[in-house]
């Protein structure tokens, strides 16, 4: 007999279940929430106190050329565009241990994995390639002023930087990311295939 509706916290008095295990796993949610809703108001306040100095600098420094102009707007738009589809996993993290039965645990996990799959591709690239194309349109004005070789040199190094960011930083993040949210997945697969069986 199957149900995935199990009720966690009436089978774990009258199942086999090791309860020290349950309530490590439903530990280990509960600090994934934690750090996941930390680092989802740390990324808000880090790109929007970054969008309001990009702000700020137009403001105080009107740049002339109608290319600085179209770089802040396409680099304040990758910011907020980013931060739009990120928040969204913030329902998802305040409900993840709100839930009774087994399958809401489940389909909760995999919902935000699935949201985070989407972030992780989709959003990131669009994120960095408009957020490289206005910063670029950004730096003409600037660089345009300098020699040839200071001018290279600065380019250079942003590029150095996007590519550090792509290649090493985003793929590192992303497999510690999906590490934890897989992990967590695992294990409530296997409490469900053991209450089952126990129900059997």
């Amino acid at each position: 007999m199957e149900n995935n509706n199990i009720d966690f916290k009436d089978l774990w008095k009258q199942q086999s279940v090791n309860q020290p295990d349950m309530n490590a796993l439903l530990s280990k949610v509960r600090h994934f929430k934690k750090l996941s809703l930390r680092k989802l108001i740390l990324t808000n306040v880090l790109l929007i106190v970054t969008a309001v100095f990009i702000s700020f600098v137009w403001y105080r420094y009107q740049p002339e050329f109608i290319s600085t102009k179209i770089g802040i707007v396409l680099m304040i738009a990758a910011m907020a565009f980013y931060l739009l589809v990120y928040n969204k996993l913030f329902g998802a993290y305040k409900e993840i241990d709100s839930t009774k039965s087994n399958a809401e645990y489940l389909q909760k996990l995999i919902e935000i994995k699935t949201r985070q799959k989407f972030l992780q591709s989709t959003v990131q690239s669009l994120y960095f390639l408009v957020l490289g194309a206005g910063l670029g349109l950004y730096m003409y004005e600037y660089t345009s002023q300098m020699t040839l070789f200071w001018g290279v040199f600065s380019y250079g190094v942003v590029l150095f930087w996007f590519g550090l960011s792509w290649f090493y930083f985003r793929p590192k993040q992303i497999k510690k990311e999906n590490e934890k949210i897989n992990s967590l997945i695992v294990k409530f697969e296997e409490f469900n295939k053991q209450l089952e069986e126990d129900l059997s």
